[in-house]
């Protein structure tokens, strides 16, 4: 075995293990529901913020778009990446698949210290009317959830998946009226877990997560126009 051509790797070793760590700062600015869909990325301005190169930016964002939360428009830059109806249900797909999957299996009462500290963090955000911060503390209680299977893959799976979902969530009109009631059902879960009936809270969990579906698919049919057009 050579390893001659491994020395000219070097440099682009560095340069992409710093780009995963520039996309998962995005990654997170996009669960957290700073960057809404369509909004156009600035290579100048995110660069200079994070003091990182072009090359290196770049790179993140072919990571992201790779995860199908930017997409880069020729001639005209990167973008937030707008979803389709088709995505709100592919999501949920999985989400059901890995989420009450992970909850089902829990065998006797788990560690839920993840779960406790989200379900506060909504209960003071809701306090506060803050909806965007009650939205990420909702997406905080699923990646508890999943956190449950300790399993990093299930875990990078997820971070995935729900930055994707605060994506969708930017087509509610009202996302009170949304994520409220949902902070309530989180609760309940996590007493169904406290009492370690993970059952229990899997069919909670799925009945919760058909529903979410549900709405978010009726709110994507009443977009002028559809954003699947």
């Amino acid at each position: 075995m050579t390893t001659d051509g491994l020395a000219a790797d070097r440099m682009l070793l560095n340069r992409t293990s710093t780009a995963e760590r520039v996309a998962a700062i995005l990654r997170s600015r996009i669960s957290e529901g700073y960057f809404r869909p369509g909004a156009r990325l600035a290579e100048d301005t995110i660069g200079t913020a994070l003091g990182v190169s072009r090359n290196t930016l770049r790179e993140a964002f072919r990571l992201l778009s790779h995860e199908r939360l930017l997409t880069h428009e020729l001639n005209r830059g990167v973008f937030v990446r707008t979803l389709t109806v088709e995505d709100v249900v592919d999501l949920y797909r999985v989400r059901v698949l890995v989420e009450c999957g992970v909850v089902r299996a829990v065998d006797g009462v788990p560690g839920t210290d993840r779960l406790v500290a989200a379900v506060t963090d909504g209960e003071d955000a809701m306090r506060r009317q803050d909806w965007q911060a009650l939205g990420t503390a909702n997406l905080k209680f699923h990646e508890g959830l999943v956190a449950l299977a300790d399993s990093p893959r299930a875990d990078e799976l997820m971070s995935g998946v729900l930055a994707e979902l605060r994506l969708v969530f930017h087509v509610m009109a009202d996302p009170r009226r949304f994520h409220e009631p949902y902070l309530a059902r989180n609760r309940e879960i996590l007493h169904l877990l406290q009492q370690g009936d993970g059952r229990a809270a899997a069919r909670e969990l799925e009945m919760y997560l058909r529903e979410a579906e549900e709405q978010l698919v009726e709110a994507y049919r009443h977009l002028q126009p559809p954003p699947f057009e």
